[in-house]
């Protein structure tokens, strides 16, 4: 009677478990991953160090993982500056290269943009729209500029997203003479744009993400 019990339990559970993992699957059907300049010049030793830019690449790579192991589609951003004047990101030069956090694998997507939004003069618009993706999930660098851009863009094209806000860097700026810290960088651009009821983007962490039921 025990055994029998105990068989009928661990059904139930198997059970419970295919139909939260079917769930799971279904809410996320129509979703990509959008990368967005996860490259070697962002790191430490680069030519444009960003704060805390090893914690959000790791934190992509598990968001990354994720999409992976989900068999679901995954799109790689990477920036190479044509600009005149440009000091990184530069054509043919390691530091333009996609980060080992996050090598794109043989069947991943890979986008070259020149501008700050991935949209712009890419066929990115065209291959989501191949997939059918309606919703996006971004990670990248740097926040205040590239991710932003992008995700605006998005919002404007229809797209619903979704920021992985400490998958996301940034570094110092200065406005008026006066330094603003990468800190408050972060919070700021992320506040804004998940402003208005998550107008632009919601905003969620790694491990809220990776633990949502």
């Amino acid at each position: 009677m025990e055994n029998k019990f105990k068989t009928i339990l661990t059904l139930g559970l198997i059970f419970i478990s295919l139909i939260t993992m079917n769930a799971q699957k279904q809410k996320m059907e129509n979703t990509a991953l959008l990368i967005i300049d996860v490259q070697n010049d962002y790191f430490p030793g680069g030519k444009m160090t960003l704060e805390k830019a090893e914690q959000a690449g790791e934190n992509t790579r598990r968001i990354l993982e994720y999409f992976r192991s989900s068999n679901l589609p995954v799109i790689h951003v990477k920036h190479i500056s044509t600009n005149e004047g440009a000091t990184f990101f530069l054509p043919d030069t390691d530091g333009a290269k996609i980060n080992q956090l996050v090598l794109p694998g043989e069947d991943e997507k890979i986008i070259t943009k020149h501008f700050p939004n991935s949209f712009r003069e890419t066929d990115l618009m065209n291959y989501l729209q191949s997939k059918k993706i309606k919703n996006l999930v971004i990670t990248g660098m740097m926040t205040d500029v590239c991710v932003e851009a992008t995700t605006r863009a998005a919002f404007d094209f229809g797209f619903n997203n979704t920021i992985i806000g400490d998958a996301t860097a940034t570094r110092n700026r200065e406005l008026n003479g006066e330094v603003v810290n990468a800190a408050e960088v972060q919070r700021s651009f992320l506040a804004g744009i998940s402003a208005l009821g998550n107008l632009y983007a919601r905003v969620v962490n790694t491990n809220d993400f990776l633990n949502r039921k």
